[in-house]
């Protein structure tokens, strides 16, 4: 048994799930450690804000445990996990817009928190150093969206959501997806362009 313990480092992921399924708590941690990361940073992508982000990432690691068994594994454990984060986030930016009726924009008041993200994984420094900067400015830059463009820009260009899905999901039709879409890219593409002529000034 003790043996299976020091394995759990260089286990695969689809042996730890098959473990943690069994009751191995210590599986699952395992899986909670390489995997926090990335799913806070989807969170935080989301809510754009740390508190919430958190809170929403324990809650997607609590529902991942209750619902392991579900798992039948046709995506990776990572996918599964970020599907349930991001449809925690849908959930909390619905009742966030719902408590703002007055204003659909929801202002970016978090600029920070980009270090927590998952790290970049490269021998190559000047690399990490390049992949770090833009994935700063496109996080300043999506957190000058509304949550309803920045969330479909998510959904599309990251999860690779198709459109019908993104739709169900925000529970809105296909072409003010497309239309949301459009706007996002659009908008992405002028604050990127703004940020890095800001920074040769």
């Amino acid at each position: 048994m003790k043996s299976n313990k020091l394995d759990h480092p260089s286990a695969s992921d689809e042996t730890l799930v098959g473990a943690a399924k069994r009751g191995d708590m210590m599986a699952f941690e395992e899986l909670v450690a390489r995997h926090r990361d990335k799913i806070y940073a989807r969170a935080f992508s989301m809510v754009r804000n740390e508190d919430e982000a958190v809170d929403l990432s324990q809650e997607a690691w609590v529902k991942g445990w209750q619902r392991l068994v579900q798992f039948q594994g046709d995506s990776s454990f990572g996918t599964w996990m970020t599907r349930i984060v991001i449809n925690l986030c849908l959930d909390q930016l619905r009742r966030r817009k719902r408590q703002r009726t007055e204003s659909i924009e929801v202002i970016n008041e978090e600029m920070g928190g980009v270090e927590r993200q998952m790290p970049v994984v490269t021998s190559n420094p000047t690399e990490r150093l390049e992949r770090a900067e833009l994935r700063k400015r496109i996080d300043q830059a999506l957190g000058q969206l509304s949550h309803e463009h920045r969330t479909v820009l998510i959904l599309h260009e990251f999860e690779d959501l198709e459109y019908k899905e993104i739709a169900k999901r925000m529970e809105c039709s296909i072409g003010t997806v497309m239309s949301r879409l459009f706007y996002a890219r659009r908008k992405m593409a002028v604050l990127l362009a703004n940020l890095k002529t800001e920074e040769f000034k």
